[in-house]
């Protein structure tokens, strides 16, 4: 089944907030302007390019790898925190304030703020996904957010893809209605989060569509979804996982620190805008920390 576009609920609260309920998540085609996903994407080809692993014959904003110089970086390299590229390239990555503003996008607030009926706070906690056509690398199997993240159930993932993502390139999948069941059962797997959830005896149906430049899904916590297969010769899949609760909820601590082995005060080096930077400071939270055993509790078991 293909994705259907809710930008003409934005108009109409009730139902979009019908819609999220029903599937657990809701497609919006190009929302966001071109040229912020452009910029983004720049940025972070950029970054390859001057460590040598675009093809220098291509145009860089194509996204094409050289494949020796690729291959050259370890198993262990290209699966770190689950984003594709060695801790190093993914550090300047994160320094990218082109990319943290990505979360700040007034239409995304707009969304959410409409979605969830109150103020919504974005995570600082952005994830850039620089998926290299890695022999090491797998598509992300299926899972559910909450147990990476847990806090607010009722936190929503923004899956927003750097440029266009046909279903060849490794879009994700969604499967409709499956936040219904509540936390699913888990076992070890390749991919992304090295989890995915158990799925048995459920009579939900999976959605997947193309994405061009300025389409994003936002999805429940609880919603399972999984990356395709990149079948694209040489092309890198960029994408940007953004994460958003009413700001009254309970967060889980870890929500606001960076995403990696890292400091805010290092990646900020150089930004300009402000507002951007430390900006849960002065707001008042209902922490919690990380619970390991929570993702083996579950609600519905097999």
């Amino acid at each position: 089944m293909g994705f259907q576009d809710a930008t003409a609920l934005l108009a109409y609260p009730e139902q979009l907030r019908a819609r999220a309920d029903e599937d657990g998540f809701l497609f919006f085609k190009q929302l966001i302007p071109r040229e912020a996903i452009e910029e983004v994407r720049s940025r972070i080809l950029e970054v390859l390019g001057r460590r040598g692993l675009l093809d220098r014959s291509r145009p860089a904003m194509d996204g094409i790898v050289d494949t020796e110089a690729i291959h050259r970086l370890t198993r262990e390299e290209v699966n770190a925190y689950g984003v594709g590229v060695p801790l190093d390239i993914y550090k300047e990555v994160q320094s990218l304030e082109s990319f943290h503003a990505l979360a700040h996008r007034p239409e995304l607030l707009r969304l959410f703020d409409t979605l969830l009926g109150e103020r919504a706070f974005p995570h600082p906690r952005n994830i850039a996904r620089v998926m290299l056509p890695h022999r090491e690398l797998h598509p992300t199997p299926p899972h559910q957010d909450f147990i990476h993240i847990q806090g607010a159930v009722q936190t929503w993932t923004c899956w927003m893809p750097l440029g266009h993502a046909p279903r060849s390139l490794g879009g994700l999948s969604m499967l409709r209605g499956s936040h219904k069941s509540g936390r699913l059962g888990i076992a070890p797997a390749s991919g992304a989060g090295e989890l995915e959830a158990v799925l048995c005896n459920h009579d939900y149906e999976w959605v997947e569509g193309d994405y061009e430049m300025g389409d994003f899904i936002t999805f429940h916590s609880l919603t399972v979804h999984k990356s395709l297969p990149n079948r694209t010769p040489g092309a890198i899949r960029l994408s940007a996982d953004m994460r958003f609760q009413a700001a009254s909820a309970v967060i889980e601590e870890n929500s606001l620190k960076p995403h990696g082995p890292y400091a805010w005060e290092e990646l900020y080096a150089g930004w300009q805008r402000q507002e951007l930077m430390y900006y849960w400071r002065d707001q008042s939270f209902r922490l919690e920390p990380f619970q390991d055993t929570l993702k083996w509790q579950t609600d519905k078991i097999c």
